[in-house]
């Protein structure tokens, strides 16, 4: 009996330090805030030591779509295949120190990247002035 319920303990322990060390990597679905519709899958991938993100799809435009405000060697490049997630850096549980780039307005933003209830928080930012977006995970494609 006592090692039964051991064993359980352990088990729920495990599962919940899997669900809480999830892992930014893969693939995300970019959710609209205003509308609530899904937008674009992003995949979150690691290179040279640090991590990227760059969109693989998009669920609402044309595949063939250009990025018309997005600034230098970017601008009107093909919105699929672009990193939007550049150069994050792990910091405890989270990513930093890197920058998010709206492809929408082609503003850049500092950015933080963390996992939380199984979604993926993206939080850009300017001194102390952030919005956080929530990413579900996409299915594999």
């Amino acid at each position: 009996m006592f090692k039964q319920l051991l064993l359980t303990i352990t088990l729920l322990l495990a599962g919940t330090a899997a669900i809480q060390a999830q892992s930014v990597m893969g693939k995300w679905k970019t959710i609209d805030e205003e509308t609530g519709e899904a937008k674009s899958i992003v995949e979150i991938y690691e290179k040279n030591g640090k991590v990227f993100g760059k969109i693989v799809k998009l669920l609402n435009k044309p595949a063939d779509t250009l990025c018309d405000e997005c600034p230098g060697d970017r601008k009107n490049q093909p919105i699929v295949g672009m990193n939007i997630i550049t150069d994050m850096e792990k910091k405890g549980k989270e990513y930093a120190e890197g920058e998010i780039m709206d492809p929408a307005n082609g503003k850049v933003y500092d950015c933080k990247l963390w996992t939380e209830n199984g979604k993926l928080m993206v939080r850009g930012y300017v001194a102390f002035f952030f919005r956080t977006q929530e990413w579900v995970k996409a299915e594999d494609m």
